[in-house]
Order: C-alpha cells, then structure tokens, then sequence
C-alpha cells in the first residue's frame, strides 16, 4: 500500500469511528449530565476534525513538486500536525474552563451503568484507533497521523480517567470537575509534544549522528581511499530528504577527477540512503571554520 493511500485509509476510519463514538458519548454525558463525558465527546469530536485536515494535508502533501515548489509539498504534513495541536488548545482550554467553573458552583454528578459501558467502549475503540494510526505512521513515516494517533491515545486515556471517576463519584461529589481538568492537563501536554515535533521539523533538525556516521563508513568503502568528509546539513522535505556537505580533495587533483569522486559519493548516498546528496569540493589543505 503506497504511502499516501495508507494515510488516507487511517484518516477516514478515525472520521468515521469517531463520528459514531461521539455521538454516543455525547448522548450519555446529556442522559447523566456529566461534564466529564460531554468534554469526552467533544473531545473524540475533535479527533474527527483532526483526520479531516490530516486526509487533506495529505492530498496536499502528495503533490508533485512544481515551479513554485521544487522540493515539493511534503512539509503540510508538519503543518496539519501544528493544525491538530492547535485544535487540541481549544479543546483543553474549554474543558479546563468549564471543569472550574463546575467546582465552584459545587455541581453534583450522578452516573450510571450506562456512563460505565459508554466509557469502556470508548477507551477499547480509542486505543484500537491509536495503535492502528501509530503503524502507518511507523510505514510511512507520516507525523501528521502520528499525531493524530497521539490524539486517539490521549482520548483513550482521558476515557480511562473519567471511568475512575465514574467508579468512586458518590465518595466525592467533586470528581467530575476534576477530571475535566486533568483531561485538559493531557490535552494541554499531547499539544506541546505535537507541535514541538512539528516545529523542529520545519525549522530544521541537526542530522542524526548514526547517519552520518553510516554514510561515511559506505563512502571510505568506495574506491578511493580516505575521504574527508564533514559540514553536514540535512533538509527535511517529508516526501525525500537533502543532503549537503564539504569533500576535501587533494590540491592536485583535476576538476574532472574531483567531479567523478564527488559523483560516485553522491550517487552512493542515495542508492543506499534515499536521500538527495550534494558535495561541496574544497582543497584538503583548505581550513575551513567548520573543521
């Protein structure tokens, strides 16, 4: 299955079984009046609205690069994943304010068998749904759906929470403003883990060590002997990767003999690696600041 359909796939089963989830949840937090179960649903809700921008990022992301955009479109991913995040804020933010707001006036909650069943249908579903994004994403190295699948898991654990609740609620009439607000605190934490993977991926990651080292162990087994190879920068596009780098070659050396090696390193990196390599040729008795 091809990257694109993959996401596509888990973006439309989270629309649709968070659809159905929702309304569930939402009709039994209305039957027992609990804040806890309504912020819940909307919550699941929001995991729907979530795989829809995922579903378009990922339209969008599959594009063809083109004159405006040579290295093509593959970063809407990290952009839907600061999109969820930001819907994510929202949602904590109205669940914090309205769990306060329950506290203060002292609102009692009574549950019921049916908050119990709704509540582990919930947790069991959700948790299916985040293991299922959480193995495209590992496929298809898609942040957008790991986020959405961290959307899912945090939904399951809130429902965990409102079960807890649920159990020891006539002990404290308090517990249901309380778990709106922890279930915020999670929506409030799950935001900041999605947009500062997102962020770091736009603005530009530092290349991982064991890469490099792996290139320059399959470029000194090249026939050339040893090659001085460093100023590493790595350009993140999503939908392939760009590798830019200084080649020290000796001083004597013909540019036709330099342009064959640099080539053949080149070449190498992105048969082995995927990844899109240019070299910067300099003299190896050239100091450079980086070295």
């Amino acid at each position: 299955m091809g990257r694109a359909k993959a996401g596509y796939m888990a973006g439309w089963v989270s629309i649709v079984i968070n659809s159905l989830l929702f309304a569930l949840k939402y009709w039994a937090g209305l039957v027992t009046g609990s804040i806890a179960l309504m912020a819940d649903a909307w919550h699941t809700l929001s995991d729907s609205i979530s795989s829809i921008v995922v579903v378009i990022a990922i339209r969008l992301s599959s594009r063809k690069p083109d004159k405006e955009h040579p290295f093509g479109h593959g970063r809407w991913e990290q952009i839907a994943a600061l999109i969820i995040a930001f819907i994510l804020a929202i949602v904590a933010y109205d669940f914090m304010k309205d769990s306060i707001i329950r506290i203060s006036h002292k609102e009692v909650t009574v549950f019921g068998a049916l908050a119990v069943w709704v509540t582990i249908t919930s947790i069991v579903v959700k948790e299916t749904l985040a293991q299922y994004a959480f193995y495209i994403a590992r496929k298809t190295k898609n942040l957008s759906v790991k986020a959405d699948g961290w959307h899912h898991r945090s939904d399951a654990l809130s429902s965990v929470v409102v079960l807890i609740g649920i159990l020891f609620a006539k002990q404290f009439w308090w517990i249901d403003g309380a778990l709106g607000i922890i279930i915020a605190l999670m929506l409030f934490y799950a935001t900041y883990q999605i947009a500062r993977e997102a962020i770091v991926k736009l603005l530009g990651e530092e290349p991982n060590k064991q890469l490099i080292d792996n290139i320059l162990e399959q470029v000194n087994a090249l026939p050339y002997g040893h090659l001085h190879l460093h100023h590493f920068h790595i350009h993140n596009y999503v939908s392939h990767q760009e590798l830019t780098f200084h080649l020290k070659l000796d001083n004597k050396m013909s540019i036709k003999e330099g342009h064959v090696i640099a080539t053949a390193v080149e070449n190498m990196i992105r048969e082995k690696f995927g990844i899109i390599a240019t070299a910067h040729i300099e003299p190896v008795d050239c100091p450079h600041a980086s070295d």
